[in-house]
């Protein structure tokens, strides 16, 4: 469970919540498409997060499309018992084709109409964290933010994120509305957006490291990680999230799971205290 009072964040200054939260990609079928083969057991899974104390889930209108977003709603967003409890955030500007290709789309009127989509799949009035899911190519960056800070300005969206961003995109976004946190891939293994972070933690604006485990493969880390997890009796992807924690105050892990003992495993990680030697280690 959750007991870390100081491991908290505030999200834009407003909201509370904790750290380490929970990445709802992996509720749906395989390969992220479709519904997943026991849909009770996604809830189940939801309904644990919350319960051992995770406040903070993202999820994307791509992811399923769309059926993360309804098992969200059907588990945590329509019971009142839930819902106050937690934050979630959602994602918009990126297709998912019958394919399984990811096909970016941040065209202004694309994007209002997919803001207007998840808010009906989620069944609420205000979407907590709306974040443009990657830039387009074919579209001028500053359109889409636009477009989503017109939908924040009718009170559709209480925050606004970015996604897949460089250092300078974030500026431009900042430069348009309030940025409250930047999601971009970051772990153990791969940590070529420092820069990235670097700006997160200038202007206390969350970072979520999305493949915060880096789908298993954390790079040359891998002995050192047995041994530090050993040291705690813990597993080497506790151990990442706990180093991924420890690096930066600003930093919001999303694990990924649609196992409860997974769930279970990942959350717990929020209470391993690594030495200043195992950090050191981890990091160099």
């Amino acid at each position: 469970m959750v007991t870390n009072e100081s491991d908290v964040f505030e999200l834009g200054g407003e909201d509370e919540i904790h750290r380490l939260g929970y990445g709802a990609m992996r509720i749906t079928g395989e390969g992220i498409i479709g519904e997943p083969d026991d849909p009770e057991n996604a809830r189940e899974v939801l309904r644990r997060a919350v319960d051992i104390g995770v406040d903070f889930i993202d999820t994307a209108d791509s992811y399923g499309p769309g059926v993360s977003e309804r098992l969200l709603r059907e588990a945590l967003l329509s019971d009142p018992e839930y819902r106050d409890e937690v934050l979630v955030a959602t994602k918009g500007g990126l297709l998912r084709n019958k394919g399984g290709d990811w096909l970016p789309n941040g065209d202004p009127d694309y994007l209002r109409d997919a803001a207007l989509s998840s808010l009906d799949r989620l069944g609420v009035d205000e979407i907590d964290l709306y974040q443009f899911h990657r830039p387009d190519p074919d579209t001028p960056f500053e359109d889409s933010v636009t477009a989503i800070a017109e939908l924040q300005d009718e009170g559709q969206i209480r925050h606004v994120g970015v996604s897949n961003v460089t250092a300078e995109q974030l500026d431009e976004a900042r430069e348009i509305t309030d940025i409250v946190t930047v999601q971009n891939e970051y772990n153990l293994g791969n940590r070529e957006d420092e820069a990235v972070l670097e700006a997160c933690e200038e202007h206390g604006i969350g970072f979520i490291p999305w493949f915060p485990l880096g789908a298993g493969d954390l790079g040359d880390k891998e002995e050192v990680l047995e041994e530090i997890a050993d040291a705690h009796d813990a597993t080497r992807y506790q151990i990442g999230l706990a180093w991924l924690l420890e690096h930066s105050d600003v930093m919001l892990p999303i694990p990924g799971t649609s196992s409860i003992e997974h769930l279970e495993e990942n959350v717990a990680a929020s209470g391993i205290d690594l030495t200043d030697e195992e950090y050191e280690r981890l990091s160099a």
